[in-house]
């Protein structure tokens, strides 16, 4: 548990034999109710369990304890670490509690329907799976197939939220980039509308009026042309 004392009950046992810390003091710090603190204090819990002493362990300074028995409502806070252990990077498949097993199954078809990107390699290390059984839920060859539920396996417990990011991140850059899409024809309710047939009718009407105009106007030139040439062939024979 986060921020707990180790071996709570063991260093329940200690601070009831060796402090004067209330028990809602001690039951706050080890993470334990009051009234297991109270029954520890009586007798009637954590029989044959040994005191583990918080400051030789480093959990506790003195200082911190008088000044919780000097004054009721201070609450223990566990001293800082003097040494930073590194958290080791896990090596192979990871280990997947006995009652969690029977849930990987769904977690592996959750991940292959909602993250096609990922690889096999990826899975194997969110869940803890082996390569033919994730090719078997693929090619729904699996013995379970018909009753195989996707399942977010954040959800189960197999992996947390950040580590199924990271890999869905990293999953995603390779992938190659997408395709460009290319312009493409209207939709039939686009142009059979009322609208659209109703724009057509006047662009095709302005077409055929400009196209009448240009041919009035070739025949008015051709007829003054055909005009000029017979005053200018008198002029030639005078």
């Amino acid at each position: 548990m986060a921020n707990a004392p180790l071996m709570p009950k063991a260093t329940a046992v200690w601070l009831v034999e060796n402090t004067a810390l209330s028990f809602e003091q001690i039951a706050q710090f080890c993470r334990l109710h009051p009234l297991e603190v109270k029954a520890i204090a009586d007798g009637e819990a954590a029989q044959g369990i040994k005191g583990l002493d918080p400051v030789q362990t480093g959990q506790l300074t003195r200082e911190e304890i008088d000044l919780a028995q000097r004054n009721v409502g201070h609450k223990l806070r566990l001293a800082e670490p003097k040494v930073r252990v590194p958290e080791s990077k896990r090596k192979g498949p990871r280990y997947t509690p006995v009652s969690r097993r029977q849930d990987r199954p769904n977690a592996i078809l959750w991940l292959v329907r909602n993250h096609p990107e990922l690889k096999d390699a990826q899975i194997m290390r969110l869940v803890g799976t082996t390569k033919p059984t994730i090719a078997q839920i693929r090619d729904r060859t699996h013995w379970n197939s018909a009753s195989l539920t996707p399942m977010d396996p954040v959800t189960l417990g197999l992996c947390s939220q950040i580590e199924l990011d990271l890999e869905v991140e990293k999953a995603a850059k390779n992938l190659p980039p997408a395709p460009v899409e290319s312009p493409s024809l209207l939709p039939v309710d686009d142009t059979t509308s009322t609208d659209a047939l109703a724009a057509f009718g006047a662009r095709t009407a302005q077409r055929e009026e400009e196209e009448e105009e240009i041919d009035a106007a070739a025949v008015f030139a051709k007829l003054n042309a055909m005009q000029q040439k017979p005053s200018e062939d008198d002029e030639e024979d005078n």
